[in-house]
């Protein structure tokens, strides 16, 4: 089913579900795409992200379910029949075209006027503006995959499939051209789906996000509701980097108790409002940049030791000692540590996350505009 370039598209997975051979790459899924917005597929490797594209696009059909393109149905429609945009991890350019005529190619097809000055734009925002007369052989790798990024976006379909198209850049090329991918989708009007492994990633883009793992669909909504209160343990670990610190514990009469190492003392309660009737063993969970170098008002204070401390980009990762486990403490700027020194972490009550035994979320910290802490 062909659509008019530029339209924006709504698409809708219903009970969509993949098995190859004797394994299940996907688990039965819903999946309404908001249409003309970026909805990024978070998840780790093999998660599923890549299968998942593969169905939206066409090139493979489902086991079970449907795949609907504004409310008609698509599930056997091969990829040529729809308007779609992809580019994947391993790129692919016309070996023969310059980079100019790769990226003019969709335009050239679509007759449209202006083709030089939207080629230079698109080359100038992905920083390849200086090698249009060149051949994709001679590019490195990563020249090659944002020419590639290029002609994607030069044809203007109304379903943009992006299998991180960044992973092969340096990390400073990385940063910058997230920034202009996310200009550059806010100017569109598709629908663009973006799979990546990174969540720093996902909340640069905004719009919404799918958590995936091992080929289940845990979590959809806007990027900032699934960061700030994951529905579970799992959506959690998939949807913090570094991992979220996660400490066992247990529902007291005064708030919640965390459980220290043989040998060790355990704290004070934390004074936590937890929903009626939540009770026995509880997994508390807190984000390295929620943890602090000086004590908070009407918090704990862990006492630890150091035992690792790594500078990455302008920030610096120490991972402690405490009696309740080792924490990862994530502080700006660069930051000398002695191993083996003494290290005091405030730990703010209204920063924390519980999950109960089942790994369920009851409780999320509170944000400006929220009514609830859920």
């Amino acid at each position: 089913m062909a659509l008019r370039p530029g339209a924006a598209m709504r698409l809708s997975l219903e009970r969509v579900g993949q098995v190859v051979g004797a394994g299940t790459q996907l688990y039965p899924l819903d999946l309404d795409l908001q249409p003309g917005a970026v909805t990024v597929l978070l998840g780790a490797t093999q998660a599923g992200k890549t299968s998942l594209m593969r169905l939206m696009a066409g090139l493979d059909r489902p086991t079970q379910g449907a795949v609907r393109v504004d409310g008609h149905d698509v599930t056997g429609v091969p990829v040529r029949e729809r308007n779609v945009a992809m580019v994947y991890q391993q790129f692919i350019n016309y070996p023969s075209m310059t980079v100019y005529d790769n990226i003019a190619s969709p335009l050239k097809l679509r007759r449209e006027a202006g083709i030089e000055a939207r080629v230079r734009e698109l080359a100038a925002r992905l920083h390849i503006g200086p090698y249009l007369k060149r051949l994709p052989a001679e590019l490195s790798g990563g020249q090659q995959q944002r020419v590639a990024l290029a002609r994607a976006m030069a044809k203007a379909a109304p379903l943009m499939l992006l299998d991180e198209p960044l992973v092969n850049l340096d990390y400073k090329l990385r940063e910058e051209l997230r920034e202009e991918l996310a200009q550059l989708f806010a100017a569109s009007d598709a629908t663009v789906v973006y799979a990546t492994t990174e969540p720093g990633e996902a909340l640069l883009l905004g719009g919404y996000t799918a958590v995936l793992d091992a080929g289940e669909l845990l979590q959809y909504g806007p990027t900032a509701e699934v960061f700030h209160a994951p529905r579970n343990l799992r959506v959690a670990r998939a949807f913090s980097d570094p991992p979220m610190n996660l400490l066992a514990a247990e529902a007291g009469a005064q708030g919640v108790v965390l459980q220290p190492r043989a040998g060790q003392m355990a704290p004070a309660p934390l004074p936590l409002a937890l929903p009626p009737g939540a009770r026995g063993q509880l997994t508390l969970g807190v984000r390295s940049s929620d943890l602090h170098l000086a004590p908070q008002a009407g918090g704990l204070v862990l006492h630890g030791s150091v035992e690792l401390a790594e500078i990455s980009g302008s920030d610096t990762f120490v991972h402690v000692a405490t009696p309740v486990g080792e924490l990862v403490a994530q502080f700006t700027g660069v930051h000398r540590f002695e191993l083996g020194a003494h290290l005091d972490l405030g730990l703010d009550p209204a920063q924390v996350y519980v999950f109960d035994a089942s790994g369920a979320l009851l409780l999320a910290p509170r944000r400006a505009g929220r009514a609830g802490g859920r």
